[in-house]
């Protein structure tokens, strides 16, 4: 039988030994053999050629691998999500029994949750979080995922946290973060509300729109202390890497001065690796803000 009629029966040179032995292949491990044309991904799995698998194809074959109800989740699915995900195991849920370690983890999900096409079957954004999560050891990591997904739009806080709690085993670090991370939008953002409640200024305002007195609007900083009129921006060197996130900024910044409006910049790993001298910058300006006549501007409803 011709490969090229093999492939058309296959998924992305994926197939499953049974199907091969329905097309008339007898025997599909002897083509597996070292040496031979084709590879063996799982058991009663066979990949149509012998040369690295891609992503897609190893997703594919473990999915095949699990059964038809078999749902992906987890890092790959938050990508398939086009959400950031640090983790590289492939992550089913099945109504069966749970297997797998390391890279490849089967896990059995009773319910099954709904799951839809993203790049194979894959499950909610939420699930999906929640599931990546559980998987990460660091806060920081949690956060970034968390974080994203909330600012992409991709879900809330509160759908999140309803996951959580209904998918209580080994989610207790995305919880504390849920709890922790309120409306803060990044990591940075996390450790600048940190760092305002610790030295105790005047409470900011966060991502609040600020206008002047003839309501034409100026920006929408990180933190706004409304007492003095001080803007805090936690900007990111990677924010700036387009020539129109640059000119962005720089019309962001004469506004705030044509405004009178006083501003700190911040660079996020400062913050994580300087918090001290960050503070004292803080309070600093926030002591120069409260110096000078205050402007005339205020907060308005967002944008």
């Amino acid at each position: 039988m011709l490969i090229e009629h093999l492939r058309e029966r296959s998924e992305l040179g994926v197939i499953s030994a049974t199907a091969l032995r329905s097309l008339g292949v007898s025997n599909p491990w002897r083509r597996c053999e070292p040496g031979g044309p084709w590879q063996r991904m799982h058991p009663g799995v066979v990949l149509l050629h012998n040369g690295p698998p891609t992503r897609d194809q190893q997703v594919t074959a473990v999915l095949l691998r699990a059964g038809p109800e078999a749902v992906l989740t987890g890092a790959e699915a938050c990508r398939r999500h086009s959400l950031p995900a640090t983790g590289t195991e492939i992550h089913v849920l099945v109504p069966g029994r749970s297997a797998g370690s390391g890279q490849l983890i089967v896990e059995r999900a009773s319910p099954m949750p709904a799951a839809r096409e993203v790049g194979g079957s894959v499950v909610s954004v939420e699930r999906t979080v929640v599931d990546a999560c559980r998987r990460l050891r660091s806060a920081d990591a949690v956060t970034a995922l968390v974080a994203a997904a909330v600012q992409r739009g991709r879900c809330t806080p509160e759908s999140l946290s309803l996951e959580a709690r209904t998918n209580r085993y080994g989610t207790k670090l995305v919880r504390e973060v849920l709890k922790e991370l309120g409306r803060a939008q990044s990591v940075a953002e996390r450790d600048a509300r940190r760092l305002s409640r610790r030295i105790r200024l005047t409470t900011p305002h966060w991502n609040v729109t600020i206008a002047d007195a003839d309501g034409l609007i100026i920006g929408r900083p990180d933190a706004w202390f409304d007492d003095v009129g001080l803007a805090w921006e936690i900007d990111s060197k990677a924010f700036h890497l387009g020539p129109r996130d640059y000119e962005r900024t720089l019309a962001r910044n004469s506004r705030y001065a044509a405004a009178g409006i006083l501003v700190l910049q911040t660079l996020p790993a400062r913050l994580r690796d300087s918090p001290e001298a960050v503070a004292r910058e803080l309070r600093k300006a926030h002591g120069a803000a409260a110096a000078r006549s205050r402007p005339p501007v205020r907060i308005v409803e967002p944008w």
